[in-house]
């Protein structure tokens, strides 16, 4: 029996031999297609090809592509596990012709295949046709050689296939295995096509036409195909099942779940066990691709399958976590398929066990809460919404998870009241908003975010994206449309926009539509909606297009560099200082990083030294940098570490990066840094390149800030040092290395230059070496005041006290004229302070001189004046002092 994965390859192998390049399976978030949750067919990668905006090196491709109908209008959550063929997760076999081959292969290619590689009986088949294709039913007639009653026309728009209300569009020809009739069912297009005896299997569409807004439809100047057939059904009818759950791959999951759970694979559990292997799959794949529970979009339909699955787990009985343990069954068996799986293999355990972990604790209260209010309800009465409403905003139940427990019990949701009580809380929570004080214009952004959702950050792994422009406001207020030279805020539904949080400041970048261009200079976040701040520069931007977004590469990447660089820089400074060393802000630019933290004092030389080398030390490691998502309180407890000013929800990114043993293994106590953050980070350490120290100064009471610069900033930063360090050499005619010594000497002789210049002025001032200035006597006392050039106002006090020496008894005043302010000292010998006091002589020089105060002692007074030009005046003040 061929297994699934036999199948797969089987499949891509036909179509290589014939020429079709095998391309790997695009995520499940689509990249070119925002109007769209989930990848939910082989074509969406392909969008762009069809419609001929991009050109591939390749006209023909195949397929093995993941999808999930989850969310959405292809919400396919309330029917798995109880019926054969519906999944969340599915594969889709596809073959595609860009301007190539057309109906005529495309037919034939399927028909080879179906019955000489796959071995189906020609009998079995039966085909349909959109009622007006002649040309497709021909072509099945020759290459098939089937009768006319195995070719059916439908007229419906189940054989009409449509991209959108315009644009290309096309027949269908289905491929139909008819079971027999001993399984009840009619052929597709009778009253009994809903049974099981006629079972789709493929499906091909010959995109031959556009369609447009006034009805027409215009052939295409390139005409394509586009097929897909699901690997789960194919899968069973090949492996002889009428039920896609008893295929290999499923079947192997099934009683993975069974073991788990200490169960019967086949008994009263079966359902249960169907939903786990079914919903093991989605949130797997889901997580694997970069998708993480939360209360928003994607990550909320995560939650909504994970907790499905969970409850069914408890329902088998599981009292731990179960969920997680089923991952390496999964692995094994589609893990060599899609590789991202096993590299993504321990974050999808851990994510599913935290949530399991969390889930368990609220399920019990949840159930007993919803058993007590049945039991107070008459028989077969619907469940009002405002319980169904409790259960969701207390417990974390979506409708759709109450809905599927009271299905098991023949009852059914007031979704009318549970709708009503949702919008009672909205109108509240606008209420609060409003009354909240903030801006004047905070009211649109919550208006926005409960028209159309919060923005989804594509950006942690992505820096191109498509997006649908859900707003544009221009001063506060929503516009249709923003024209060239328009300043404008512009909201998509998703974005790889970085918005300016936790010290990381916003991206920039470029926002193109069809019908023009806009610069983004800044995305900001309010109310969960990103805000990209941007200048319309070509053509006109209009709501409700779609949007290719692009961020500046070069500035994001210098961003995360910076961003990463501070989670080595904080571990270090503690190392360095101590524990209490904490985040008290930081900046993340695209030129600099800045770090404030908890110290006291400031760094010494060897301390600076020792922090920058022990970060570019981990830097040179070069090991990965990787992210978990933990509750806070776990991460905590694993010893991460919280940002400043951060608040924290349910989840927590905790990024860790740095291995102290040098091994590049995350073990647990290994880890280097281990902080929780949601900004960008490199990809490895050695991405931040370098990092040079730019030196740390006080920012407030008790905090320090360390600045410093990472990659071709601390190149170029180094750069620029040796350059004058070369230039320095040159000016002291040494070589570099000798500089230090050269510069001693220098200012030694400096020094000593210095030295013997004070003695010449003093001696100078002195009137030489024997002689000096000349004494009045004034009132009894000896008195020299003089104005002195070439000294400093601090030269004075010295001079003064060896002129107090030389004259023995007196006073002595001095002016020094610095050929700015001029400065005052006066001295009186001590056996006179009881007679005039230096406080007098100094304020009597100051005033005159223009200026204000003079203090001192009596024997000692300095001050300053404003106007060396009144000297005179000033010296005559003195002595009038003294003869007063």
């Amino acid at each position: 029996m061929a297994s699934l994965n036999d199948i797969r390859s089987t499949f891509t192998d036909f179509f290589v031999r014939n020429g079709h390049r095998h391309v790997e399976s695009s995520p499940l978030v689509p990249r070119n297609d925002p109007t769209l949750m989930f990848t939910n067919s082989g074509m969406v990668q392909f969008k762009n090809c069809f419609t001929g905006v991009e050109t591939r090196d390749y006209k023909r491709a195949t397929t093995a592509q993941k999808c999930v109908r989850a969310g959405g209008k292809h919400n396919d959550l309330d029917n798995v596990g109880y019926t054969a063929r519906h999944h969340t997760f599915f594969e889709m076999l596809g073959n595609f012709s860009f301007g190539d081959y057309f109906k005529d292969q495309a037919i034939a290619f399927a028909w080879e295949l179906l019955t000489r590689d796959f071995g189906l009986a020609k009998d079995k088949l039966t085909v349909t046709v959109y009622h007006t294709d002649d040309e497709a039913a021909a072509i099945w007639k020759k290459v098939a050689g089937l009768p006319e009653e195995r070719i059916i026309r439908i007229a419906s728009d189940d054989n009409f296939w449509r991209m959108g209300p315009t644009g290309p569009c096309g027949p269908c020809t289905e491929i139909f295995y008819d079971h027999g009739p001993s399984v009840w069912g009619g052929p597709p297009g009778s009253a009994e096509q809903d049974g099981d005896r006629f079972i789709e299997i493929w499906n091909n569409v010959f995109m031959q036409n556009e369609q447009f807004a006034d009805g027409r439809l215009v052939p295409l100047e390139m005409q394509s195909i586009d097929t897909g057939m699901g690997l789960e059904r194919i899968g069973a009818l090949l492996q002889g099942k009428h039920d896609n759950y008893d295929t290999d791959l499923m079947r192997s999951l099934i009683e993975a779940s069974a073991h788990a759970t200490n169960s019967d694979p086949d008994g009263k559990g079966k359902t249960s066990h169907r939903v786990i292997a079914d919903h093991l799959r989605s949130v797997s794949f889901l997580i694997a691709d970069g998708v993480t529970p939360s209360n928003e979009g994607r990550g909320y339909v995560l939650r909504r399958i994970m907790r499905r699955a969970m409850r069914h787990a408890h329902m088998l009985g599981a009292q731990d976590p179960v969920m997680h343990k089923l991952v390496p069954a999964l692995v094994r068996q589609m893990g060599g398929a899609y590789p991202e799986l096993t590299q993504a293999q321990s974050l999808i355990e851990e994510t599913l066990k935290l949530e399991e972990t969390r889930f368990k604790t609220t399920l019990d209260r949840g159930l007993r809460l919803l058993t007590d209010e049945l039991d107070r309800l008459p028989e077969g009465a619907d469940l009002p919404g405002q319980v169904a409403f409790k259960l969701y905003d207390t417990y974390g139940f979506p409708l759709d998870l109450t809905q599927d427990v009271l299905r098991e019990k023949a009852r059914a949701v007031d979704v009318q009241g549970f709708d009503a009580a949702m919008e009672e809380q909205k109108a509240k929570a606008r209420a609060s908003w409003s009354g909240a004080g903030g801006t004047a214009d905070a009211k649109v952004w919550f208006e926005i975010a409960e028209a159309h959702g919060v923005t989804e950050f594509l950006g942690y792994e992505l820096e191109t994206a498509e997006g649908q422009i859900n707003a544009l406001v221009r001063d506060g207020a929503e516009i249709g449309a923003a024209e060239a030279g328009t300043s404008v805020q512009i909201v998509v539904n998703q974005s790889p926009f970085y918005a300016e949080s936790g010290g990381q400041v916003g991206d920039q970048g470029f926002i193109r539509t069809e019908t023009g261009l806009a610069q983004v200079t800044d995305t900001r976040k309010t109310a969960g909606v990103f805000l990209h701040v941007a200048t319309v520069t070509e053509g006109t931007i209009l709501r409700g297009q779609p949007a290719k977004l692009e961020v500046s590469h070069a500035r994001r990447s210098q961003i995360r560099a910076n961003h990463s660089a501070t989670h080595l820089l904080h571990e270090a400074l503690r190392r360095a200082l101590g524990d209490h060393v904490a985040q008290k802000g930081s900046l993340n630019a695209p030129d600099r990083l800045r770090f404030d933290f908890s110290h006291a004092t400031g760094m010494s030389a060897a301390e600076l030294a020792q922090v920058e080398a022990e970060v570019n030390g981990f830097i040179r490691q070069n090991s990965p940098v990787e992210t978990r998502i933990m509750t806070p309180d776990d991460a905590r407890a694993l010893g991460a570490q919280a940002l400043f000013g951060e608040k924290y929800g349910d989840e927590v990114r905790v990024v860790s990066m740095g291995q102290l043993d040098g091994s590049g293994k995350g073990a647990e106590g290994n880890t280097y840094s281990l902080e929780l953050c949601g900004g960008t980070h490199v990809r490895r350490t050695g991405d931040i390149g370098a990092f040079v120290s730019l030196g740390e100064s006080a920012s407030s009471a008790g905090v320090r800030r360390f600045e410093a610069l990472t990659g071709q900033a601390a190149v170029d930063y180094l750069k620029a040092q040796e350059a004058k360090l070369v230039e320095a050499a040159a000016v002291l005619k040494a070589a570099p290395a000798e500089i230090v010594e050269r510069l001693k000497a220098l200012v030694e002789e400096r020094k000593g230059l210095q030295n013997e210049v004070a003695t010449l002025r003093r001696e100078l001032a002195m009137g030489g070496k024997s002689g000096g200035p000349d004494a009045k006597e004034i009132n009894g006392i000896k008195l020299i005041a003089q104005v002195m050039q070439g000294v400093s106002g601090k030269d004075l006090p010295s001079l003064i006290d060896e002129m107090k020496a030389r004259i023995g008894s007196g006073a002595v005043v001095l002016i020094a004229d610095t050929g700015a302010k001029p400065a005052v000292a006066a001295g009186v010998t001590a056996d006179l302070t009881g007679r005039i006091s230096a406080v007098t002589l100094a304020k009597a020089a100051v005033e005159a001189l223009g200026g204000k105060g003079g203090g001192g002692r009596p024997d000692m007074a300095q001050g300053g004046g404003a106007d060396i030009a009144l000297a005179d005046a000033a010296l005559k003040a003195v002595e009038a002092a003294l003869e007063a």
